[in-house]
């Protein structure tokens, strides 16, 4: 497969997936031609050594393993992570109001996003709502809306002089509420929103007791450049990283051909910090690897060898370097589109990168003929992070934070090198295949 069939794939991985719902459910139809066995986390795990298995916490969510025929003890887990969710704006609880007979959608703020990127844009609406279904029980189901439903427009320029000198700013609480519709005389906003998702669902309104939605880009995914060397996205920060992983971990000699354990973790929440039961700074991984070790007989003492023979690579987005804001680069660490993953270090430890594990990094790359590139942030500039470190501390094994070069990172739209994918993924396939790590002092 060249490297622009699988930004194809990778950018209708992302146009199926609109919400960290979505993106699990989209992961779960790509594993059904691998035999992947679902297990519940209420259910005693019964794992067998070659055996594909996946396991969904919340939804949003997920771990894929393969269990390795060679003892854990001896090879330890091959772990790569990476995050379903991405910074927007989430409906509130009290979702509609009525301002001057339009309906507006209360949204508050999740992450980081960079909101005037929000603006005049074609946005929709996807994630889940909970109900309560025929036997009085409550279940949930997946929800989009395929066409365009919502819009925040912007001030024409003769009302704010100053935009293009100031930067487009709004006000989180009265300004970003998103318009909806207009409604008719007496109607409740309550009512009209409820009605909305019931048309788009088949639930009764009055079934409908609470949501979790996102409002998303309905633009498609584009390849684009004089050379159609650039792809564009939402959401790619960080889907693109669980799909570079996705792809390494089903390839057929990864899957067949390899005696270690091999695991995905793709967790929700990282864009808030991950702290809860879903996040890397939950306990999802710990429990599944605990409950992986136990099926192999494997004790306490047991189980903390495993963790010291154990590595995760942190796959996540990387600060592309832009030519039109210079300044903003350490001008010894600028990363390049298509010129490879960046290894990424903070001496601080934002990243879980260090000498041994960006070494091991690099001999993977070198024998996969991947290029890679070093990444350092500026020291004036607050630095960001990832699921390394907090996955890596909280479980005691070796790590390293990676991710490809990209730009406008946590806007609506954002763009990467085309090449960049095909590369992160042979690095990841040959980190998946190698021979076990090893105690490393």
């Amino acid at each position: 497969m060249t490297p622009k069939q699988q930004i194809q794939n990778l950018l209708a991985f992302i146009d199926d997936s609109p919400s960290p719902w979505h993106v699990v459910n989209t992961i779960e139809s790509l594993l059904k031609p691998f035999q992947f066995i679902k297990l519940d986390e209420t259910a005693r795990w019964q794992l067998q050594a070659g055996g594909r298995y996946y396991v969904v916490r919340d939804g949003s969510s997920i771990i894929l393993f393969v269990l390795g025929t060679k003892p854990l003890v001896e090879s330890g887990f091959k772990i790569v992570g990476a995050h379903t969710d991405s910074p927007g704006l989430r409906v509130k609880p009290n979702a509609s109001n009525s301002k001057e007979g339009f309906a507006r959608l209360n949204v508050e703020i999740y992450g980081g996003p960079i909101l005037a990127t929000f603006t005049d844009r074609d946005l929709s609406l996807a994630g889940r709502i909970c109900y309560k279904d025929d036997q009085g029980e409550i279940d949930s189901q997946l929800i989009k809306f395929d066409h365009p439903l919502l819009r925040l427009p912007n001030l024409p320029i003769h009302l704010n002089r100053n935009v293009n000198e100031d930067g487009l700013k709004l006000h989180k609480q009265n300004e970003l509420p998103l318009i909806l519709s207009v409604l008719a005389e007496q109607q409740l906003p309550s009512d009209y929103f409820l009605g909305v998702l019931q048309q788009q669902s088949g639930i009764g309104s009055k079934r409908i007791l609470s949501w979790d939605l996102a409002a998303y880009d309905t633009q498609k995914g584009v390849i684009w450049g004089a050379q159609e060397e650039f792809y564009s996205n939402s959401q790619l920060d960080n889907l693109a990283s669980c799909h570079a992983a996705l792809q390494a971990f089903l390839d057929e000699a990864v899957l067949n051909g390899s005696e270690n354990t091999r695991v995905c973790a793709f967790f929700d929440h990282e864009e808030i910090g991950s702290e809860s039961k879903l996040g890397a700074d939950g306990s999802f991984l710990p429990d599944a690897l605990m409950r992986i070790a136990s099926s192999s007989q494997a004790d306490q003492q047991d189980f903390a060898r495993i963790m010291a023979l154990s590595f995760l690579v942190s796959a996540d987005m990387a600060h592309g370097y832009h030519p039109n804001f210079p300044n903003a680069y350490d001008s010894d660490h600028k990363v390049m589109l298509n010129k490879g993953p960046a290894i990424k270090v903070n001496v601080n430890h934002r990243y879980s990168s260090e000498s041994i594990s960006k070494a091991m990094f690099i001999d993977w790359c070198d024998q996969a003929d991947v290029p890679y590139q070093r990444y350092s942030h500026r020291c004036d500039l607050p630095c960001g992070s990832t699921i390394g470190p907090i996955a890596s501390a909280k479980l005691g094994i070796r790590s390293v934070d990676v991710g490809n070069p990209m730009w406008a990172m946590h806007s609506i739209r954002e763009s990467a090198g085309v090449l960049d994918h095909d590369y992160l993924t042979r690095a990841l396939k040959t980190f998946f295949l190698s021979q076990a790590i090893g105690r490393v002092e």
